[in-house]
């Protein structure tokens, strides 16, 4: 069965965004890019929440085409142009998306039929509404977490609403000379 793994930048007191959304205290470089870049080849599934996956959609399918296109903008253009997205929504609609499933109900049992389909880890990228939502119903398998030197003091936290003790088992860690450090988790499910 795949797992979900929610991918997330957060500071070191756990928001993954300021109170308005703020994400400019994300340290990310050409070292972290390459990083993710090999590990987020190996899947060929995304999921996000809408918010983020509108973010995704105004920038990625044009981000190689610029003449000042980065190594990383080429390459995870290319990346997100070929993966299968799905997108948890409520008011998203499937018409005239690429390659895009939209779920909007029924959560446990979609997340669970797509489990059951082929394919590597189905990486969650940031969207922490939709991760509340799976965190909740127990659907998050793993945590990639990329804790940046900074303390916000408030804003949007990567746990909310928690009501079970969940525990958790070290895969990998790794320390980026920007001073962010990887934290692989997955969750111990017996």
């Amino acid at each position: 069965m795949r797992k979900i793994i929610s991918f997330m930048h957060l500071s070191l007191d756990g928001f993954v965004a300021g109170p308005n959304g703020e994400m400019d205290w994300i340290k990310v470089d050409q070292e972290i890019f390459d990083y993710v870049g090999t590990r987020i080849n190996k899947g060929n599934t995304a999921l996000y929440g809408r918010i983020t996956y509108e973010m995704m959609e105004s920038y990625w399918p044009t981000a190689a085409d610029s003449p000042t296109a980065t190594k990383h903008d080429i390459e995870h253009s290319k990346w997100y142009a070929q993966v299968h997205k799905v997108v948890l929504s409520k008011t998203l609609k499937e018409t005239a998306l690429t390659n895009t499933k939209i779920i909007s109900d029924n959560l446990s049992n979609e997340i669970n039929e797509l489990k059951q389909t082929e394919g590597g880890d189905i990486l969650l990228f940031g969207s922490p509404i939709a991760t509340h939502s799976l965190i909740q119903q127990n659907l998050i398998d793993g945590y990639w977490l990329f804790v940046n030197p900074v303390i916000l003091g408030q804003g949007i936290p990567l746990f909310k609403d928690i009501k079970d003790k969940t525990k958790l088992t070290l895969l990998n860690t790794h320390q980026f000379s920007c001073g962010v450090t990887e934290l692989d988790y997955i969750v111990n499910k017996q």
